[in-house]
């Protein structure tokens, strides 16, 4: 009998197991999409655990798979979930799973990377983003090949308030390579301080939540997973366009084991280059002979604010790419070089 004025607890019904629908199916993880299945379901729990209380919830799970991970977010009695699985030979297995739980489950056969998941979910669910975070998770278990693309995806998605943060302060539980997890949450003066850490750092509370050895998954992976949980933050650290902050940190981390100046300079031209610089740093307040990584997040705000009224005061600045000047310079070095070359005499035809 339920408890009075308490949702009653959803189970699911006597189901094969992950590894039955594997076998049935005869799903095989491809290498070239890099899979993994992760078949313990006390591991799925705990991974579902990480998103907090989801009863009554919405839920987009990314990349289902096998289904895995979909049993443990159906036993937590969320009120809708919708899979989003680019493979159609786990199409079959899902569908399994959706009988199973008539009236919960939608699924799609598309990739989330072009996936619009504007109209996803209900327009009740959404709050302002000053409010705390909607009754929304995202969750997955993301293969390694398509896991750093999409978060800096869904960063930028969090930096314009659209795509699933346009219901709110939308949270996220995601695994991502040991690795590149270390990245997202690593601080200042870390090793793994990386682009990652700041572009993630200045738009969410990103943690670090747990380690999963490597041999956990089907096959076994060359690395271990961490799981990693995002909440948007309601005041980014770097209040300026998502594309401007990308630019700055980018050139900023392109020398990485230099000098903090080289990577700055590749923000400007040619000409003036030294002097823009000089001028970039000096009102940013930030020490030239820092390493990239050393440069704390107050640093790269300052970095970001100054460059933006540079830009402002010059427009072209924006759009110049030190990269497009390299090839440009160096095409020109090619074509000199081939029109100084002697040219060979021709030779008469002769019958």
């Amino acid at each position: 009998m339920a408890v009075p004025g308490k949702a009653a607890a959803f189970r699911l019904p006597p189901l094969p197991t992950v590894g039955e629908i594997i076998k049935l199916f005869k799903l095989k993880a491809q290498k070239q999409l890099s899979q993994n299945f992760l078949l313990d379901l006390r591991l799925t729990d705990k991974i579902v655990k990480q998103a907090g209380e989801l009863r009554s919830a919405h839920v987009c799970e990314v990349g289902p798979g096998p289904g895995g991970i979909t049993r443990s977010i159906l036993s937590a009695g969320v009120e809708q979930l919708l899979l989003i699985e680019k493979d159609a030979r786990f199409i079959p297995g899902l569908q399994i799973l959706s009988e199973a739980a008539p009236g919960k489950v939608h699924i799609v056969h598309g990739d989330i990377l072009t996936y619009k998941m504007e109209k996803a979910f209900p327009k009740h669910l959404k709050k302002n983003w000053e409010d705390e975070p909607p009754d929304i998770h995202i969750i997955g278990n993301l293969p390694f090949s398509v896991s750093t693309p999409l978060i800096i995806k869904w960063l930028e998605n969090v930096s314009k308030k659209d795509g699933p943060f346009i219901y709110g302060r939308t949270q996220m539980t995601l695994t991502f390579q040991k690795e590149v997890a270390e990245r997202l949450t690593a601080n200042a003066g870390g090793k793994q301080r990386s682009r990652l850490s700041i572009m993630a750092q200045h738009l969410c509370t990103v943690e670090n939540r747990f380690v999963i050895p490597g041999q956990a998954f089907v096959p076994k992976p060359e690395v271990d997973v961490a799981v990693v949980h995002f909440t948007p933050l309601v005041q980014p650290k770097i209040q300026q366009p998502f594309k401007l902050v990308e630019k700055v940190v980018q050139s900023v981390f392109q020398f990485r084991r230099k000098y903090c100046f080289r990577g700055i300079a590749t923000l400007f031209p040619e000409s003036g280059r030294l002097e823009r610089t000089e001028q970039l740093m000096m009102t940013a307040n930030v020490d030239p002979t820092l390493r990239p990584y050393q440069l704390s997040m107050s640093q790269f705000r300052n970095l970001c604010n100054t460059y933006r009224k540079m830009c402002d005061e010059d427009p072209s600045l924006f759009v110049y790419n030190y990269r497009e000047e390299l090839r440009q310079r160096k095409k020109m070095r090619n074509l000199r070089k081939s029109t100084s070359q002697p040219k060979q005499p021709e030779e008469e035809n002769q019958l």
